[in-house]
């Protein structure tokens, strides 16, 4: 009975973690997108552990690609962030696996001048001390 009752604790934490690791990702991925359109350069790099492996390639819906240095997004360049607007994301899906982790999911953007955009991402992080970080991700633009 005690060894029935450790394996069932044991399964709850597991599922507590993963999903705790879920939340923590998420809050990253909207900060990271607030942070940008605000202008916020500190909290914007904070959000990122930028790595040798890091990548980052955005496609235009024009079919335009994109192999973004990965330093332009902590140390961005005069007027490339901080337009303003917003952002949400929703259907993800996580591969999480010990401190790595994969998410896709769809965002849809809204410029201060209320033009809509939406596009499907792939996400990169790593748990680093304890914390969630991106090191990479590929935007896909779909209109």
């Amino acid at each position: 009975m005690k060894v029935i009752l450790l394996f069932c604790c044991l399964i709850l934490s597991f599922i507590a973690s993963a999903q705790s690791d879920e939340e923590a990702i998420k809050n990253v991925l909207v900060r990271e997108s607030a942070t940008w359109r605000s202008g916020d350069v500190v909290g914007h790099a904070a959000c990122w552990a930028i790595k040798p492996y890091s990548k980052i390639i955005i496609s235009t819906a024009a079919g335009k690609v994109y192999d973004v240095p990965p330093m332009n997004i902590v140390n961005p360049a005069p007027g490339s962030m901080g337009n303003g607007g917003s952002s949400s994301n929703r259907d993800y899906t996580f591969g999480i696996t010990g401190n790595s982790a994969w998410v896709t999911h769809k965002e849809e953007s809204i410029t201060k001048d209320g033009k809509i955009s939406h596009s499907t991402e792939i996400r990169m992080l790593e748990k680093i001390d304890g914390q969630w970080k991106l090191v990479g991700q590929s935007i896909h633009m779909v209109d």
